[in-house]
């Protein structure tokens, strides 16, 4: 099934701009978001969603994020996700384009994100600029996953309300020590594909994630016993709290919403 527009099929390949100006009504809901404030977002009733991990609880979609960097890095990958979704098998309702240069802003002729985070309340499906000081649940191991280059993947069932983390695996990170070693700068120039850009947690979380591959260089049998993902579920104060065993799975979902 197509990607839709207002009900309408989206013509790929196109270019951000291309795509706005065919459907006037993204750029409208661009120019609304750009435009909000930033509101800091708390753990309570949090699903934080990390870099190559999606989280589908219904099929709209909100693509937000890139810039014009001048690597065009930005485009590739809003190019390549706009046609993931158009070969889905259900019809994907693109809501919200605010990507490349509709999230772009330039100071000292260097190009900078307007925005950096989103938050979604699934019961409203309202949209809005967001900040986030809890990532998790595991946050480093999921990190990790993500540095050492994991492919996108699914972390959310929205039938059985559970988070789902690994069973993953990778290869030890190489020259982790030196790494280590370097100061914020050469973390930044060579761990960052925009170092101008990044947001001023990025070295810390770097770091971070590099004592965490040192510690664990394969973290199969470490992290994974019996080889099993790590589940997790609401707890009453919409906080996630490990399930007690993969059986959780099958249970009937709860009322509470995320």
């Amino acid at each position: 099934m197509p990607l839709l527009v207002e009900g309408r099929r989206v013509r790929l390949p196109q270019s951000a701009s291309e795509l706005v100006r065919a459907h006037p009504s993204l750029e409208e809901r661009a120019r609304l978001l750009r435009g909000q404030s930033v509101q800091q977002v708390g753990p309570q009733g949090l699903l934080y969603v990390q870099q190559r991990e999606l989280a589908f609880a219904r099929l709209e979609v909100h693509l937000v994020g890139g810039f014009s960097d001048d690597r065009q890095l930005s485009q590739k990958l809003t190019h390549q996700l706009l046609s993931e979704f158009d070969r889905q098998k259900e019809d994907i309702h693109l809501v919200t384009l605010c990507v490349t240069e509709l999230n772009d802003r330039e100071e000292n002729e260097s190009h900078f994100p307007i925005i950096y985070g989103i938050a979604v309340n699934i019961k409203t499906a309202e949209i809005y600029r967001a900040s986030f000081k809890d990532r998790g649940p595991e946050e480093e191991l999921r990190a990790a996953r993500a540095l050492t280059g994991g492919p996108m993947i699914s972390i959310y069932d929205a039938k059985t309300e559970q988070l789902r983390i690994g069973p993953y695996s990778w290869l030890p990170f190489p020259h982790v020590d030196f790494w280590l070693q370097q100061d914020d700068k050469q973390i930044l120039e060579n761990l960052s594909t925009s170092p101008l850009a990044e947001p001023p947690h990025f070295v810390e979380h770097i770091r971070s994630t590099l004592l965490f591959l040192k510690k664990y260089p394969s973290p199969m049998n470490a992290l994974f016993p019996e080889k099993k993902a790590l589940l997790y579920k609401k707890n009453g104060d919409g906080l996630w709290e490990k399930s007690s065993s993969p059986a959780d799975q099958h249970q009937k979902p709860s009322e509470r919403a995320l």
